[in-house]
């Protein structure tokens, strides 16, 4: 069982820096990849970004150049840093655990983290 324990969500201004954090902890492994998707209002959940333990990163390309996920100094870590947010950015940010390769879709990943919220004005 992998748990995903998520922090960092909150507040910011249009144009503004949050910086998520996710921290897997349980069975996985030393091959993995961990990021995240997020929710926002009118669209179907979507990837953002994910980093394979190797360092590989996969990016929605939508969204590349405003995001960076990398890993603490600790795999089992991983941050998302989001500059320039915009309001269109507001919603849940939920990170995600699944072993091996990084894929796009969230079908491919069964392990969730509760969300975190962030609310961009």
């Amino acid at each position: 069982h992998v748990q995903l324990v998520e922090s960092g969500g909150g507040s910011a201004l249009t144009g503004g820096s949050l910086r998520l954090s996710c921290t897997a902890s349980g069975s996985i492994g030393s091959d993995y990849c961990m990021g995240w998707f997020r929710q926002v209002a009118g669209k179907e959940r979507e990837d953002v970004a994910a980093i394979r333990t190797h360092g590989m990163t996969r990016y929605n390309w939508l969204l590349e150049g405003r995001m960076t996920i990398s890993h603490g100094s600790a795999k089992n870590t991983v941050y998302l840093q989001m500059n320039r947010l915009k309001v269109e950015d507001s919603g849940m940010y939920y990170c995600v655990w699944r072993d091996s390769l990084c894929y796009p879709g969230a079908d491919e990943y069964r392990h969730w983290g509760q969300g975190t919220q962030v609310t961009v004005s």
